[in-house]
């Protein structure tokens, strides 16, 4: 009777040694994968989703994610209006998924491609930059890592007349993209 009990003790040790065992493996597998998923599969995973982005420029911006590239996250804000966010100016974010999407993936242009497309349109903009400072103006240029703004009130279109000024603006130093 007393083997019996033994046995039984010895028995209940293995399992709880081996449950921990295996918990442990499932653990670190978890941790494994989590340090492969990088920022744009996540972000993907929360298209149609409403985020908070935290910016570098100490500004905060809401809306549903729209669509991402390599580089950059389109945003609808709350006004309605548009907005291209590049990554290099997202200091956090709220509201994104733990895990990944293998259904969506990043659209493989990057920022320059996409501005080359509020430029084409002759789309008025506001430019907030990392600093904070905002420009409006129409993206004139867009370089391979800079574009040109020229400057002139939200609600005026480009016109000689209505040019303040022009800036050329690197793309390090965009915050955010606002389409008028």
């Amino acid at each position: 009777m007393r083997w019996d009990q033994l046995f039984d003790d010895l028995e209940a040790q293995l399992g709880a040694e081996e449950r921990r065992e295996r918990d442990s493996e499932i653990a670190d597998r978890t941790r494994r994968e989590r340090a492969s998923v990088e920022l744009a599969a996540r972000c993907a995973a929360a298209v149609g989703e409403r985020l908070r982005l935290r910016l570098v420029s100490r500004t905060q911006v809401q809306g549903e994610l729209l669509d991402l590239g390599d580089d950059w996250l389109l945003l609808r804000l709350e006004t309605g209006r548009e907005a291209v966010v590049p990554i290099h100016a997202v200091a956090g974010i709220v509201g994104l998924p733990l895990r990944a999407s293998a259904a969506r993936t990043a659209r493989r242009f990057g920022l320059g491609y996409a501005l080359r497309g509020l430029s084409r349109d002759r789309t008025p903009v506001a430019l907030t930059d990392t600093s904070g400072q905002v420009l409006t103006g129409t993206i004139d240029i867009v370089g391979a890592d800079s574009l040109d703004l020229s400057e002139h009130a939200p609600e005026e279109s480009r016109r000689t007349e209505n040019v303040r000024g022009r800036q050329t603006v690197p793309f390090a130093a965009v915050a955010l993209i606002e389409a008028r």
